[in-house]
């Protein structure tokens, strides 16, 4: 089959090596020419992804017309910003369009298939997510993740297509549950990496995964998801790799901001995207749109929408009314 990947940094590179590897042809889309050509020239994404070489039935394009054109599957993994403009330049596609991009859209609330739904009415939109960092699923290091979609056709298809020894594919009925435990977990892992940042020890870090793993699963049931979703790979899975691994870019980014840095100076220093950062506010929005009660998210949204100090967001999460585990 031949695979459009639509977006050249690291984890669309790592899935386009993956296909590649399989033997299916692959075109590599980036909106920067010059880091087309480079990657065509090095066969390596030396920004993004060092030390890890794409083969070559991967080609690489700049036009996104052309990829569209010639691709009979999709893969969209640029940043969820960019999610809406590339929907619209798919909007007579046909196929199936995988997206694996974690976010949720501020004014609207749609999660990326929800975006691709929408503006892609003769697609098959089918989500691709679990605890899988582009880095290691380079370098072949076992992962599972899940294909979810109302399309059991299409999950199954897509099930076919990724699945390698060392890259396992379940499949799920709720794209809602998988997509938004992608995208809540992302806010989380800032709040872990503050964690990090104050020189807490893992009894915390693992008391904010408990509990926030409840505060996702309550927002994502009043959004329409599966309680059930929530406790599998697009879920914990992927809310325990992000808010522990060294190579998570929104746990860095917590861990910087507990260490006293200013949102500002990380964003302006930061080399990658940060998802956490533009999910929260969505996240915060849904969430007061819904009535459901959201502390972590909203602490997380107070430090880095308003302000707020990371030892003040501690102080105002830990000394809250004491309640019962199941409420």
């Amino acid at each position: 089959m031949k695979v459009g990947v639509l977006g050249s940094g690291a984890w669309g590179t790592a899935l386009a090596r993956l296909l590649a590897l399989a033997g299916n042809p692959v075109i590599l889309w980036g909106h920067d020419p010059g880091h087309i050509e480079e990657l065509a020239r090095r066969r390596e994404n030396v920004r993004h992804l060092p030390g890890i070489a794409i083969p070559e039935p991967c080609a690489f394009e700049s036009q996104l017309e052309r990829v569209a054109g010639e691709a009979e599957l999709m893969v969209v993994a640029v940043p969820s910003q960019a999610v809406r403009s590339v929907a619209l330049a798919l909007s007579d596609f046909k196929g199936i369009i995988v997206s694996v991009t974690k976010g949720i859209e501020y004014e609207t609330g749609l999660t990326m298939c929800g975006v691709m739904r929408l503006l892609c009415p003769l697609a098959s939109p089918v989500a691709l997510s679990g605890p899988s960092l582009a880095m290691e699923v380079g370098r072949d290091i076992p992962t599972a993740v899940v294909s979810a979609s109302v399309d059991r056709d299409a999950a199954e298809a897509v099930q076919r297509l990724f699945h390698r020894p060392a890259f396992r594919v379940y499949t799920s009925p709720d794209p809602l549950g998988v997509e938004l435990g992608g995208a809540l977990k992302n806010v989380v892992a800032i709040a872990a990496g503050v964690c990090d940042g104050l020189g807490f020890g893992d009894n915390s870090k693992a008391a904010l995964i408990t509990r926030a793993i409840v505060e996702i699963r309550r927002l994502g049931v009043a959004c329409g998801a599966q309680a059930e979703t929530f406790a599998g790979l697009g879920g914990l899975g992927d809310l325990t790799v992000t808010c522990f691994s060294r190579l998570s870019r929104n746990r860095a980014f917590g861990e910087r901001l507990g260490r006293g840095e200013t949102v500002d100076a990380i964003l302006r220093t930061s080399t990658h995207v940060t998802e956490g950062f533009p999910t929260s506010r969505s996240a915060f929005h849904l969430a007061r749109q819904l009535a459901v009660e959201t502390p972590i998210i909203d602490q997380v949204h107070a430090m880095l929408h308003e302000g707020k100090a990371a030892t003040m967001a501690v102080q105002d999460l830990t000394s809250r009314e004491s309640k019962s585990e199941q409420s």
